[in-house]
């Protein structure tokens, strides 16, 4: 097979998986008025009840967490599932929307730096230098807004949480599967939600959804959970944190997208741009290169699997 359409065809699950959750944002947008966490509750549940079912169907194996692994599992539904909804909520009340949007899109610099290190690799220089393109591009698309100091401090946890959501299950990946980890996350944060909004809501808040919100409930658990989570899981595991983290800027795309098409109009000028310096950014990063011999990102082996053991039973992995 050609090395360019084989390192691409790695890449297309996390494509598909952010124009997914780009083209969320206005199915969300019928969610503003209902019970934040009780709704992210059985969102994730049914995702849940989703996966194990098609897992099952498709023969994927899966296996129950052991020792540190509940760590990074438990700390990925933490972060990526219950405090990103915490942060995104508190954030907006100190910041305008665009301002947690614009630090949520820097999160391909972070995963280009943190990740090949979680997977026992150096950073791709390649990848450090689209990484700032692809942000630039982003924060263009995204627009920018006002903040007070709190507002600043919600939008850097919301970063840090999106983050996690890729770095913390590189050290699992290879045991678990993009399958395992995603069941595991969609289960736990499930789980996680539901003890926050019966606390915060109320046991009987689930009652307040509308038809249309349980429908808008029913698209974000099938495509933008279970869906999403296992086509995006499978391209970090493919090509590595790092550059699967470029993919990330293709969600304020769809986004744009998915707005002009429900008749918002054109988009402005400098969304075009941010569109194009994205573009740019995406092939600067992705382009193929080098030889497999090197064990950088963008081989033909599995970077997000070291090479010696399996991370969970390594010393700096194992309970």
């Amino acid at each position: 097979m050609d090395t360019t359409s084989a390192s691409f065809g790695r890449l297309v699950p996390g494509i598909v998986g952010m124009v997914l959750v780009g083209s969320s944002v206005t199915v969300s947008h019928g969610l503003v008025d209902a019970p934040l966490f009780t709704t992210q509750a059985v969102r994730y549940a049914i995702a849940a009840v989703l996966l194990l079912v098609v897992a099952r169907v498709a023969g994927a194996r899966l296996v129950w967490p052991r020792g540190r692994e509940w760590l990074w599992l438990t700390g990925l539904a933490v972060t990526g599932l219950v405090l990103f909804n915490v942060a995104v909520v508190r954030g907006v009340a100190h910041a305008e929307p665009a301002v947690i949007a614009v630090a949520v899109a820097c999160v391909p610099v972070v995963l280009a730096v943190v990740g090949p290190l979680l997977e026992q690799r150096s950073p791709s220089r390649q990848v450090l230098v689209a990484a700032p393109v692809v942000v630039t591009g982003a924060v263009l698309v995204e627009g920018t807004g006002r903040a007070d100091t709190a507002g600043v401090a919600w939008a850097a946890l919301a970063l840090g949480c999106e983050a996690g959501f890729t770095l913390l299950a590189v050290p699992v990946l290879r045991r678990h599967t993009p399958w395992g980890v995603s069941v595991h996350a969609t289960w736990l944060g499930a789980v996680l939600l539901a003890v926050v909004g019966t606390a915060l809501e109320g046991p009987s808040s689930v009652r307040e959804l509308s038809g249309v919100q349980w429908a808008a409930v029913g698209y974000l658990a099938l495509l933008v959970t279970a869906v999403a989570f296992v086509l995006w899981y499978s391209t970090v595991r493919a090509v590595g944190a790092g550059r699967a983290g470029l993919l990330t800027g293709i969600a304020p795309l769809a986004a744009a997208a998915t707005s002009t098409a429900g008749g918002t109009g054109a988009p402005a000028p400098s969304v075009w741009a941010g569109i194009g310096v994205v573009v740019i950014g995406l092939v600067v990063g992705l382009r193929p290169h080098g030889s497999s011999r090197h064990g950088g990102e963008g081989t033909v082996t599995d970077p997000a699997l070291p090479p010696a053991t399996d991370p969970a039973s390594t010393s700096a992995h194992a309970g």
